[in-house]
């Protein structure tokens, strides 16, 4: 397999897994009552997260779930009650609970940031699906090809969360709320999808 193959199933999978059109409405639900710096820094934040993640699990990832004891059909079950929940937030058009405008303090500013963390570096950007396929693409001799194919989706992730306001505008605030409850129904069925993996590759026999 040659590199330039390599790198563009790397990037393909992971968009199909990370899908960022998919995650924007829920940045944007995530964010949506801060101002463009609190904005930037959490969807900065959350992809530096999500490389991370994805780079260390590249590396080492066998080694990881080995010296926990952690199974992937274990992550798939508590990545699923995390994105199931987010999404029926969303479906209901609530916003997250770390949201409080009129509060400037310093430690609002991190209990913002806090979602930077979860739900969005992970289980979101860097959840099970992406975590399973950066070890199954990370032979050894393909480790760094795998990691700068995130790296380049991250990228593009970053820039279209940075503009997504701007989308907003362009598309008006009534199609946004539909689009964002559409995509809460969408993260409700992945979750209930991650929870049924879960369940099938811990008891294989059901």
């Amino acid at each position: 397999m040659t590199v330039l193959h390599h790198f563009g199933l790397a990037f393909m999978a992971f968009f199909a897994i990370m899908n960022p059109l998919t995650n924007l409405p829920v940045y944007l639900s995530l964010t949506a009552s801060d101002d463009a710096a609190l904005s930037r820094a959490v969807a900065r934040r959350s992809l530096l997260i999500a490389f991370a993640i994805v780079a260390v699990f590249s590396l080492c990832g066998q080694y990881i779930f080995e010296m926990f004891g952690m199974t992937l059909p274990a992550l798939r079950l508590a990545g699923g009650v995390l994105v199931f929940l987010i999404g029926f937030h969303m479906l209901q058009g609530r916003q997250s609970p770390a949201h409080h405008p009129d509060d400037v303090s310093q430690q609002n500013w991190e209990d913002k940031m806090s979602v930077a963390v979860s739900p969005l570096a992970t289980p979101l950007l860097a959840g099970p699906g992406a975590i399973a396929t950066a070890m199954n693409l990370s032979a050894q001799d393909t480790v760094w090809i795998t990691v700068s194919a995130f790296a380049l989706l991250c990228v593009m992730t970053y820039v279209l969360f940075v503009y997504g306001k701007t989308v907003v505008r362009l598309i008006g605030n009534n199609a946004m709320n539909v689009i964002t409850r559409m995509m809460g129904l969408i993260l409700t069925v992945i979750g209930v999808q991650m929870l049924i993996s879960g369940i099938h590759g811990a008891f294989p026999n059901l």
